[in-house]
């Protein structure tokens, strides 16, 4: 690792994220709600702190190598999320100590949307523009961001992107040119929450609420500017807003991009990944439209507006909310929370493993079976017609384990911190898969935990942003070998 480099580019990026503090410190001024001095004093802080480690590295051009990429995307979103959690420290009216700050600032950039916060709906505006503000940027990555709009970097662009990209393929690119790839990504990104805002503004919301949920959803975050979330509304028609988006974001981006360069639909029904991820959330919402039906009185519209919304905001990680789901009794809420381990596609904004890896493991176990019956046999293992690799394959594996392993060492530090099993279990898997809202004590938030837990959730809420490989590498001797 060349600690120059790591400093320089690091410190750019800090300078790219202290900028983004002005945006909220202007709705406080516009709003006159008194909460701009944390977020310029934040500003401040933020940006001497990334000149400070740009102005002594700045002349030197070398460019960022394999292990220099990983070091910087994690050293930066953790830095970020201290970083991020100046302006809730510095606001006296949330009360925040440095845990729960640090804890919902690292909430919002990893998209999980777990708060520590009630009484959302008395907070200053900025703040709560601030707090969608922060998922936003989480959502395609901020690393994405800084190589879209910085191309004069003169970094190794492709390694921060490698490292910032979910699912097991990590070198599909949309363009030629990294730079032009991010920026393909970020103008998708931005047109998308701008139409989600719109949206929402024509279904009812107010043009304040439409932008801030509008920023929540494309990102898949769930933060809401109201303790009830979507729910405060009670309006089906900004209900199924919220469903259209957060479903399209859950599609890979760059699968959308190639949608509308082919000018298109086909490529969504040629993909498998897409249609295993509509069709669980299709088969899903059947089984808890039936439910809620037959077993918990609801009406047939009833049911099926409240299974269609909480089945789509929990599998793919958002964490919206209309209703209470985990007040319902026998399985429907263990199957909505099941269901956020899949997430949503590589390549977009949702959490989870990613539908992709599971369709390889199961088409792998297929394999396996065919193989019991016909030793001999050579079956290749195929996605989108294409044959997969076995690096690909070994590495989906290898993560999987990898993240079994995790959540079973991570549940069992948070039980030891005294929480009950189903709390502990919730808490872990909701942070894991950034999905947020959990079961037990963590249903509604996550501010009655105790400290050591809020820190141990951090871990894990970074662990599912990064991907786990991205963190877990940076504790392996072999990575600081020269």
């Amino acid at each position: 690792m060349r600690t120059p480099v790591v400093f320089r580019v690091l410190g750019v990026l800090l300078m790219v994220f202290s900028a983004t503090m002005l945006v909220p410190a202007i709705v406080s001024f516009f709003y006159e709600d008194g909460a701009s001095k944390a977020f310029l004093i934040a500003f401040a802080i933020t940006f001497c702190t990334g000149l400070t480690c740009w102005l002594p590295t700045r002349k030197n051009p070398t460019e960022l190598g394999i292990r220099d990429g990983f070091v910087v995307t994690v050293l930066f979103w953790t830095v970020l999320g201290f970083y991020g959690a100046l302006p809730l420290m510095l606001e006296e009216r949330l009360q925040l100590n440095f845990t729960d700050a640090v804890f919902e600032s690292l909430s919002g950039l990893t998209t999980t949307g777990a708060t520590v916060i009630d009484g959302l709906d008395d907070l200053p505006k900025s703040v709560l523009f601030y707090r969608q503000q922060l998922q936003w940027l989480g959502g395609m990555g901020i690393i994405v961001l800084a190589l879209a709009v910085l191309p004069m970097l003169g970094v190794g662009g492709m390694q921060l992107f490698r490292a910032e990209t979910s699912g097991p393929i990590k070198d599909s690119k949309i363009t030629p040119r990294i730079a032009e790839t991010a920026k393909a990504l970020w103008y998708l990104y931005l047109g998308l929450t701008v139409a989600c805002a719109f949206a929402y503004w024509l279904a009812g919301m107010g043009l304040f609420d439409a932008v801030a949920h509008s920023f929540s959803t494309v990102s898949i975050g769930g933060f809401s500017t109201h303790d009830a979330s979507i729910g405060y509304f009670d309006n089906p028609v900004i209900e199924l807003m919220a469903i259209c988006f957060i479903a399209i974001s859950g599609i890979s981006f760059t699968l959308h991009f190639s949608v509308l360069r082919h000018r298109s639909l086909r490529g969504y029904l040629q993909n498998v990944e897409t249609r295993t991820y509509l069709l669980i959330l299709l088969a899903v919402t059947l089984i808890a439209w039936f439910d809620l039906y037959m077993e918990k009185g609801y009406d047939l519209v009833a049911a099926l507006r409240y299974g269609l919304f909480m089945t789509v905001s929990i599998a793919t990680t958002t964490g919206f909310a209309i209703t209470e789901h985990s007040a319902w009794s026998g399985f429907l809420p263990f199957l909505l929370f099941l269901c956020s381990f899949a997430g949503g596609c590589a390549g977009s904004a949702g959490g989870g493993i990613k539908i992709i890896r599971l369709i390889l493991i199961l088409k792998q176990g297929n394999i396996e079976i065919k193989h019991l019956i016909h030793p001999n046999a050579v079956i290749p293992l195929k996605i989108n017609d294409n044959p997969v690799p076995d690096r690909v394959l070994q590495a989906v594996w290898g993560f999987f384990s990898v993240y079994i392993l995790t959540f079973a060492l991570l549940f069992v530090a948070v039980l030891a911190t005294n929480l009950d099993p189903l709390t502990a279990f919730s808490a872990v898997a909701a942070s894991i898969n950034n999905l947020g809202p959990g079961l037990g004590e963590v249903a509604l938030h996550y501010g009655d935990i105790n400290q050591p837990a809020k820190w141990i959730l951090c871990f894990a809420m970074l662990i599912g942003r990064l991907e786990i490989f991205t963190l877990l590498v940076l504790f392996s001797p072999t990575f600081w070998r020269k």
